[in-house]
């Protein structure tokens, strides 16, 4: 039996090739930039992780929450559990989660380190506000994350990526 490659040739030299790699680049340190500007304008303030911290993850979980009624609700319902019953009486540990979170996802990005992983994470993040009812940049920087995680090797290769993916592939299979 004879197993072709099912990528296409378009695929394979915009997600393998490191030709494409200034393209990448470009696009990972956007996608940074976002997240760490989010992350950098929560740092210190007040109700993210000043003295009343939490107040302002609570008032967006709250907002969202309303968006439940209705035929067609912009949340559904089990994600309004979680609220309930997760993020609402953890909203402290939430808001210093979402605020370092936003700024370590785009340093990463920004530098070029562990870029599949920071993707994934900042993906996980655009998720969440996106089931909370909120588009804003979110789709945007969702698919933006997606091309960078499937092309990880290529979008962190102008970065540190280039000097720590030998170093882990080295680690990794000595674990095997």
């Amino acid at each position: 039996m004879i197993v072709q490659n099912s990528q296409s040739k378009l695929g394979s030299f915009l997600f393998n090739d490191t030709r494409v790699a200034w393209f990448w680049f470009f696009v990972r340190v956007y996608v940074g930039y976002e997240w760490f500007m989010a992350g950098w304008e929560k740092l210190g303030a007040d109700p993210w992780t000043g003295s009343q911290a939490g107040g302002a993850v609570k008032g967006f979980l709250m907002g969202a929450l309303t968006k439940t009624a209705g035929a067609h609700p912009d949340v559904s319902m089990w994600y309004a559990w979680f609220i309930n019953h997760l993020a609402l009486p953890n909203a402290v540990i939430i808001s210093y989660l979402v605020t370092y979170g936003e700024i370590i996802v785009g340093v990463a990005l920004i530098l070029g380190l562990f870029t599949g992983l920071a993707a994934f994470s900042g993906a996980f993040m655009n998720l969440n506000y996106l089931f909370a009812g909120t588009v804003s940049t979110n789709p945007l920087l969702l698919l933006l994350e997606f091309f960078l995680i499937v092309g990880w090797r290529v979008s962190g290769y102008i970065g540190l990526d280039y000097f720590i993916q030998p170093f882990m592939a080295k680690f990794l299979n000595k674990r095997r």
